[in-house]
Parts: C-alpha cells; sequence; structure tokens
C-alpha cells in the first residue's frame, strides 16, 4: 500500500494498459474568420498505479468557472496543470475530466474527494461500494453522480477491463452532521492531495 505522504510515481505510458480501444482527444478552437476548426487530435496520455492494476487519463482540465477561452487560454492552464505532477483527484476551483481503467477483479481504495462527480461506465461492469456497506451494479452508460461520499469502485469481471469516465468538479466544503467531510485519498490512490 502506498504512504499518502510519499504516493509512488505513476509510470507514463503510451497506450492504455488494458486492452481496451485507445480513445482520442479532440479540442475544437476558430479560426481567423470565426469558423469552428481542430486544435488538436491526440491519444490519450496514460499513467499507471496501483502495480498496473489502475491506469489514469486526464484529457482535460478547467482551472476557474466559467473558464476564459480567449487566446487560447485554458488550454495552456490544462496544459500547464497537467505537466506540473500536482493535480490531485480534483482540481482546485476547476474540473477534471478523467478516464479510469480497472484491472479484471481490481477494487480501489475506498476514498473520498471534495467534489461533485459525474462517473460514466463506458465498458464492462463496475460495482460502486459506499462506505455504508449499500452497493450497486452499474453497467455500460450508467452514471453515478458522487456528492463527496467515501465511495469504492470494484471491477466486477475476473476476465475484463473495465473503463469508466469521470468529470470531477470542485465544491464547497461540505459538513454533515457537524463534521467537515474532507478529501480522504485512502490507501491506493498514489496522487498528491488535491489542495482543495
Amino acid at each position: 500500500m502506498a504512504d499518502q505522504n510519499n504516493p509512488p510515481q505513476p509510470k507514463p505510458l503510451s497506450a492504455p494498459l488494458s486492452n481496451l480501444r485507445q480513445p482520442q482527444r479532440l479540442i475544437t478552437t476558430h479560426n481567423s474568420s470565426g469558423l469552428a476548426v481542430v486544435h488538436s487530435d491526440e491519444p490519450f496520455a496514460w499513467q499507471a498505479y496501483d502495480q498496473d492494476n489502475l491506469a489514469f487519463a486526464v484529457p482535460y482540465t478547467t482551472s476557474s468557472f466559467p473558464p476564459d477561452l480567449n487566446n487560447e487560454a485554458d488550454i495552456a492552464t490544462h496544459e500547464r496543470v497537467v505537466s506540473s505532477g500536482t493535480l490531485g483527484l480534483v482540481n482546485p476551483r476547476g474540473t477534471v475530466l478523467r478516464c479510469v481503467d480497472f484491472a479484471p477483479g481490481y477494487a480501489c481504495g475506498m476514498h473520498r474527494t471534495q467534489s461533485l462527480d459525474y462517473g460514466i461506465v463506458l465498458e464492462g461492469e463496475v460495482e460502486m461500494v459506499l462506505d455504508s456497506g449499500e452497493r450497486r451494479t452499474m453497467r455500460r452508460g450508467d452514471v453515478a453522480v458522487q456528492r463527496a461520499t467515501q465511495h469504492q469502485w470494484v471491477n466486477t469481471s475476473s476476465t475484463e477491463w473495465a473503463r469508466m469516465m469521470f468529470v470531477l468538479q470542485d465544491c464547497e466544503k461540505l459538513v454533515v452532521a457537524g463534521k467537515e467531510m474532507g478529501e480522504d485519498l485512502g490507501t491506493n490512490s498514489g496522487l498528491p492531495p488535491s489542495g482543495n
């Protein structure tokens, strides 16, 4: 298990760890005539975690709301955030678009983000486990709206990889029954604290 104060460094990958299709990220912009054009078209950049049982790709982030699209400011900010090596699960005052591949039978650690997250199953079958013991099985196209709750993701297949796409949005500090419910990265995230 990883030490939260010294998480293991993720391993950069040139392709997914899984046998799932390599997705592309297309960013649009405007040409000098004001017409929509493709700014860039690139494969996802992946990083391996937890002994190659988990892989993350971060196709995009924003660092303010509303984001500033003028002069490609949002693109430059995204590139700076991703290359900094300090991006946690959540980007303070912004959003993170993250694709996650889970190895067959893999269960990530129980964790909580201080954020409002949309988690969509793209491939496979994933069980959402909450700290209350409640469990729900999600299939392709199902969406979980995680509202700063303690949770875990489990790939229910013993033979096939699963993939989810997440949009994580920073949120105000949440207080439940007089207790502040801050970020809890668990034991195997391998990510730095988000700092929100």
